[in-house]
Order: C-alpha cells, then sequence, then structure tokens
C-alpha cells in the first residue's frame, strides 16, 4: 500500500514522519506524474491553502487531484486541508470542494490563532489537538458528514465516506492513532477495489 503525501507546501515532512514510524510505504506528490494510480491513499497537510491552491493549478494537479478523490480515493487532510476540500468556505473562495461542509479560515481569530486541547474524537478516544491559525467547520452540508470531534462548541474533525478531515494537526503530536485510523480507510478501500 502506498499514500501519497501532496508535497508543495506546509508540513508534509511530520505527515512522512508518522507514515514512517508506521512502516507505511509513501510517495511525495510534487507534479503531475506522481500523481498515479497505484496510490491508496493522499494526505494532504496543513498550510496557506490559497497558496496550495494555487501550485495545484500551476502544476496541473488541481483536476486530477479533485476527480481521484471524488472517485473515492481516501484522503487525509489537515488544517489548510480542510480548507482546501470544502463545498464550501464563508470568507473566501472553495478550492477542490469534494467535502460537503461550510469552512470558516483562521476562524480562531489572531489572539487564539494557536491553541491546544484535549479531546474526544470518535472512533480514537482521547486525543492531543494542536490548533495553528485553525479553521472550524460551521455546517455539514449532507446527512452522510460524520462529526469526529468538537472543540470549544465548533465542528473540528468530520469523515465523509473516504474523506478524513480536521482542523487541528495530529502530525504535530506523537499520537499515531489517526494516520493509523486513515491507513485503515485506505486499507478497507483497497480491498473492495481488488473485490476480496
Amino acid at each position: 500500500m502506498t499514500i501519497g503525501v501532496l508535497a508543495l507546501q506546509g508540513a508534509f515532512d511530520e505527515h512522512e514522519a508518522m507514515l514512517k514510524e508506521l512502516a507505511a510505504d509513501y510517495r511525495e506528490i510534487r507534479q503531475r506524474k506522481d500523481l498515479t494510480d497505484d496510490l491508496d491513499g493522499i494526505i494532504i497537510p496543513g498550510g496557506e491553502s490559497t497558496v496550495q491552491g494555487k501550485l495545484l493549478h500551476d502544476l496541473g494537479l488541481f483536476e486530477p487531484l479533485r476527480q481521484k478523490i471524488i472517485q473515492g480515493l481516501p484522503v487525509m487532510a489537515t488544517c489548510a486541508g480542510l480548507i482546501l476540500l470544502a463545498e464550501e468556505v464563508s470568507n473566501d473562495k472553495p478550492l477542490l470542494a469534494t467535502l460537503p461542509v461550510r469552512v470558516r479560515r483562521n476562524a480562531y481569530g489572531r489572539q487564539l490563532g494557536s491553541f491546544a486541547a484535549d479531546g474526544a474524537v470518535a472512533g480514537i478516544g482521547d486525543y492531543p489537538l494542536r490548533f495553528i491559525r485553525a479553521p472550524y467547520i460551521e455546517a455539514c452540508l449532507a446527512t452522510e458528514v460524520q462529526v469526529l470531534n468538537e472543540t470549544a462548541g465548533h465542528i473540528t474533525a468530520v469523515q465523509y465516506h473516504n474523506q478524513l478531515a480536521m482542523a487541528f494537526h495530529p502530525e504535530l503530536t506523537h499520537d499515531l492513532r489517526i494516520h493509523a485510523y486513515f491507513l485503515e480507510i485506505a486499507a478497507k478501500r483497497k480491498k473492495l477495489a481488488l473485490g476480496a
């Protein structure tokens, strides 16, 4: 099984370190030729969503990546990645628009731009949450969207079919459980694709 890590901008190194700890194969996605059909999942890291969106367009990755996600390629997105996936962004334009949620960028403002909390993540348990100038989800736009975490009254993690997205940064902790859960999603999808 091979996981693609979008490595255009942002905290992709930290995600790769988590995958290494889990003994998972991965490949950096930097150009169109890296986005091959043998990928079993993709991680979109935190960083700057506007910059990542522009680079995806400039490198010819935007539409191929969007189509792969629509077709069911498992994706895990953190912080800026959540903004990239959201169908609606209340204070900006949507980008990939594959995840039926409405997101607010930099939702916590400057004073609470970065903070740590502990909270329960559905299917995972208590988890250390690290927020950096984070968005949050204002609304879920489809009944199939499962809320995995709420922090301070706001939705901060969801799953929609094979899309796993969160406002916080699991890659900035030492807790591997969310990455392991994503690998399970990717493995189940691969098994189904192989007809097993």
